[in-house]
């Protein structure tokens, strides 16, 4: 047994300090990001924003709005080849296919000749500790050289050096922090999400590798912290559920006239018995994630650009003109009483 005494900070712990800028329209702020990668050869530019791949979020629909805006969709994992090769090519380069172990690459196979119009591939697991995990990332770089891999979840320094060194060209850091994920609770594990990708950034960018912050965002301003610990992607999942283009039934309280949708974490009773339901080890696999209703939100896009809008705003306050500098400008103050202190 071992005790690290070091303070871990969750986004909820830090504000973040404005400073003089010469910006006064959010209008000056660029949020789009040409990317080159570690292993892969393709580039992509774009809003580094990513829609989880959940299946109440990450859905067809939720990708050809968030294309529209230049931002990244990894699509659930539960979609079949039919209906991935019916995908217009021209937003294809902004969805990355996810799949797991288990599925193996079978799907990716099934696509055939049309997987060269997909640029990602999103290897999800919820426990990224084991060899079996390295291994297959091994695996799919080495049959998929030229993709773009993304590849968790972890929130340690190591095992981020490790996934890229098996491959992967972003590693998603975050465990526990979901709004609707119960591993912190269920397991006792986790690392609070500022400091588990201030500490992943900082070993994946020592290697040539990237960072996708995955979990914990409940506001635009935690997509700004996210981005001010130098996380290079931001993965979102309850801010972009409940939408027209998300799945989950819309019921309406018949007194009150309020709309709420279901938003369930894919480690959920929901999750495991609607896709795992035939399958064995429910005798000894504990649900980590819980069934929500969520407010219904309308349309995606307009949820969409008033994030962005708080992002931009976040620049305008700290005289970050580009969305890669907001890391740059960004010093935390601990808003914490326990914990009072200012780190940059």
């Amino acid at each position: 047994m071992h005790i690290e005494k070091e303070v871990k900070y969750d986004f909820s712990d830090v504000l973040i300090k404005p400073k003089r800028s010469y910006y006064t329209s959010r209008k000056e702020v660029d949020l789009e990001r040409k990317f080159k990668f570690k292993w892969s050869d393709l580039s992509w530019n774009g809003i580094p924003v990513v829609a989880s791949n959940m299946d109440t979020v990450g859905t067809i629909n939720s990708a050809k709005v968030l294309s529209k805006h230049n931002t990244l969709t990894c699509l659930h994992k539960f979609h079949n080849a039919e209906e991935l090769n019916k995908i217009p090519n021209s937003i294809k380069k902004n969805i990355a296919i996810t799949i797991g172990i288990a599925e193996g690459l079978q799907i990716l196979h099934e696509l055939g000749d049309n997987i060269k119009h997909f640029n990602f591939i999103c290897i999800d697991v919820a426990n990224g500790y084991t060899e079996q995990f390295s291994d297959f990332i091994k695996q799919v770089r080495s049959e998929f050289e030229d993709k773009i891999i993304i590849a968790g979840n972890v929130c340690t320094p190591e095992m981020t050096e490790q996934l890229i060194l098996s491959g992967a060209d972003i590693v998603k850091v975050g465990i526990g922090g979901g709004s609707a994920c119960l591993t912190r609770n269920v397991a006792g594990v986790g690392i609070p999400q500022l400091s588990a990708v201030i500490d992943c950034s900082d070993a994946a960018h020592g290697i040539g590798g990237m960072v996708m912050s995955d979990g914990g965002c409940t506001c635009s301003g935690d997509i700004s912290k996210a981005f001010g610990a130098n996380a290079d992607f931001v993965m979102l999942g309850g801010l972009l559920a409940g939408h027209d283009e998300n799945s989950g039934a819309i019921t309406e309280n018949k007194i009150t006239g309020e709309k709420t949708v279901e938003f369930y974490g894919m480690a959920s009773s929901t999750a495991l018995d609607k896709y795992y339901s035939d399958k064995k080890g429910k005798d000894y696999k504990a649900s980590e994630g819980k069934l929500v209703k969520i407010p219904y939100k309308g349309a995606l896009e307009d949820t969409l650009l008033d994030l962005l809008g708080g992002v931009r705003s976040t620049c305008t306050y700290i005289g970050a003109k580009k969305i890669k500098d907001i890391s740059k400008c960004t010093t935390f103050v601990c808003v914490n009483n326990q914990l009072n202190n200012v780190f940059v």
